[in-house]
């Protein structure tokens, strides 16, 4: 007897399940827009409201840019990511490098192994994001996690360094650079502020820095069915 949608249990937040069951409940839910597994217990995301919508916005904003100038790049706006087999996450971004980085796209469309880059808005310093998802991240080679505190008025930009998350500080201008994404540069008092013309300015100049030019020409060096 073939198995409906109507007899799958519903994801319901705090349900403790394997990475195959989450899928399945999950995919027989489209109306469920955000869930996630992290260390095998699921979180629900709930209504968008403009504190968390905002924010991602200028986010995939900035890092829109910086694809949009950078080939062999792959871009996701809260994409899944199978991580381990506790932990599927949806980060609200992730930049990956398509050929030769850390991930791959599975045959059934999704992201499988670490992306290089993730970044989440979170409400504060008591969210999850700064908790369970930071070791999880770490725990799997995320190079990099940036974490958007909206209420705290904060930006953290971590770097993984021998397996531990290190924050990366912003230079005498303001501006933090990528370690792994060179070009990658953010001026982080004007993203706060919603100085959209700056942030953009300030990773125009980091897209047109010879570094950047070295890691695109890298990029397309790149042996194709490289991992």
């Amino acid at each position: 007897m073939v198995e409906t949608a109507l007899e799958i249990l519903p994801l319901e937040n705090g349900d403790r399940l394997t990475r195959s069951e989450f899928e399945r409940r999950y995919e027989a839910m489209p109306h469920v827009k955000k869930a996630e597994l992290i260390e095998g217990i699921v979180y629900m995301g709930s209504p968008v409201r403009i504190i968390h919508g905002q924010p991602h916005a200028l986010v995939m904003t900035w890092l829109g840019t910086y694809w949009t100038a950078t080939p062999g790049l792959g871009l996701g706006d809260n994409t899944t990511v199978r991580l381990d087999a506790d932990n599927e996450p949806q980060p609200d971004a992730l930049l990956r490098i398509e050929v030769g980085g850390q991930s791959v796209i599975s045959a059934d469309g999704y992201v499988e192994g670490a992306p290089e880059l993730i970044v989440e808005v979170a409400a504060s310093s008591a969210a999850y994001d700064l908790h369970d998802k930071k070791r999880v991240y770490r725990r799997n080679g995320v190079r990099e996690y940036v974490v958007w505190r909206v209420r705290d008025r904060q930006i953290d930009w971590f770097s993984l360094q021998e397996g531990n998350y290190e924050l990366l500080s912003s230079d005498g201008d303001g501006i933090i650079r990528s370690a792994i994404f060179p070009g990658l540069w953010l001026a982080v008092a004007d993203l706060l502020e919603g100085n959209m013309m700056r942030v953009l300015a300030v990773l125009q100049q980091g897209i047109a820095s010879s570094e950047h030019q070295e890691f695109v020409r890298e990029l397309g060096d790149t042996p194709k069915g490289s991992r």
